[in-house]
């Protein structure tokens, strides 16, 4: 299989996740604080993969500069975008509750929210793509943190999708769009940095990895925290934990 294809294959298996938790979300009741505590613990696997997969493996191939400005450059974007999104009703785009404004309470927020989503999704789909340049194959930590880190972030935002009024027709359509958005996304991260130098590579990758981290700080934890509460931290911890030692015991 052609490289390109694989990534844009892995792509689209990291965002299905998404898919599969929107279904959860849709046809099954679950407890906020169930919803809420596996959000802590993608955080926490997460958090785990940009460390030791992205940021250090950044810095080993290019340097710390690009490193460095690349993760400060994408948690800046990141974030600019967010804020954007935000004041078009996208904040709580991740929270499964009664916080999600309906398109009657806010014209404009269900592009808002599927647009955000769609920025969640991006950066750890083109780390997908990227990990497999050099014939390696998909970096598996990285594979287990986008899948298990997805389905809680479907199911708590689908759930309050649903608590807001809007469909499944809605619902589905952004989640299965994000995902197509995900296999297209590793594609052409894999594509496009085929030929660039380590340098841009880790460049770019730092510029995921700190849109990735803002984001965990941004949408996920808060969700996670509002029903673990004290919790919250040994979740993330276990989470952590998870990622490190599939990275040590075979993963790449």
């Amino acid at each position: 299989m052609p490289e390109w294809l694989e990534a844009g294959l892995w792509g689209l298996v990291g965002g299905a996740a998404l898919v599969l938790g929107a279904a959860i979300a849709w046809w099954v009741r679950v407890s906020r604080r169930v919803v809420a505590g596996i959000m802590a613990f993608g955080a926490g696997v997460l958090i785990s993969a940009l460390a030791f997969d992205l940021v250090d493996e950044a810095q080993r191939s290019g340097g710390l500069g690009p490193t460095a400005g690349g993760f400060l450059g994408g948690a800046a974007v990141y974030v600019a975008i967010n804020v954007l999104l935000a004041r078009r009703g996208a904040r709580h785009r991740k929270r499964s509750g009664a916080q999600q404004p309906s398109e009657q309470d806010s014209a404009g927020s269900g592009a808002a929210i599927a647009v955000g989503a769609l920025l969640d999704g991006v950066p750890e789909s083109v780390v997908l793509g990227v990990s497999l340049l050099g014939g390696g194959g998909v970096g598996l930590t990285v594979l287990a943190a986008v899948f298990i880190s997805n389905v809680p972030e479907g199911l708590s935002s689908a759930a309050g999708m649903k608590n807001a009024g809007r469909g499944a027709g809605y619902v589905f359509g952004v989640w299965s769009g994000i995902a197509l958005a995900s296999g297209v996304a590793a594609l052409a991260g894999n594509v496009l940095l085929r030929t660039a130098s380590p340098a841009t590579v880790a460049a770019i990758t730092a510029v995921a990895a700190g849109a990735i981290l803002a984001m965990i700080a941004d949408t996920m934890i808060p969700e996670a925290f509002e029903r673990t509460e004290l919790y919250t931290g040994l979740l993330a911890t276990l989470g952590f934990l998870t990622a490190f030692v599939i990275e040590h015991a075979g993963g790449r």
